[in-house]
């Protein structure tokens, strides 16, 4: 009985252990198609009266996944497709696409992940300057729900506060 237990409780504790820690896994395509993303990203957010929103980092980056897992999440994954399209931008191991980062004014020195926000015409509309989500691990997702809420179009008849406009 004790050895069930036993197994019972570490059984509990490496599914807790596994569902904190996410798994490596590929958010970030392949370097060389970030241009192509972008560019399809800007045509589709004007169709659609979006705004993009950049997303460097690497799949290697743990505070990367917990950000898309954040993202996806039931609480911002509506959010964050009613108001943005999302492009993944992978930067290697801090050597790829640094020139996009530059262009979009996001120093991944700082640390990533690390976000830009576009009109739906490329025009920068916010970008993290001071590594704000790369300790994104000791986070909650509500600071993501924040910061869609924050960046997202201005629709009419709807307050900056009201999370389901």
């Amino acid at each position: 009985m004790k050895s069930i237990r036993l197994f019972a409780l570490g059984s509990l504790l490496a599914l807790v252990v596994g569902q904190a820690r996410p798994a490596d896994r590929d958010i970030y395509p392949e370097p060389n198609q970030a241009r192509a993303d972008i560019a399809a990203a800007l045509k589709a957010a004007a169709a659609t009266h979006r705004r993009v929103l950049l997303d460097f980092g690497g799949n290697w980056c743990g505070d990367c996944q917990v950000l898309n897992l954040y993202f996806h999440d039931d609480a911002n994954r509506a959010l964050l497709e009613k108001n943005f399209v999302l492009v993944d931008i992978n930067i290697g191991h801090e050597d790829a696409n640094l020139d996009i980062a530059r262009q979009f004014g996001v120093p991944i020195e700082k640390g990533v992940p690390a976000l830009a926000v576009l009109s739906p015409e490329g025009k920068l509309l916010y970008s993290q300057r001071n590594g704000e989500f790369e300790a994104m691990r000791h986070m909650e997702s509500t600071s993501v729900t924040e910061f869609l809420v924050q960046w997202r179009p201005q629709r009419p008849g709807c307050s900056a506060v009201v999370v389901n406009c």
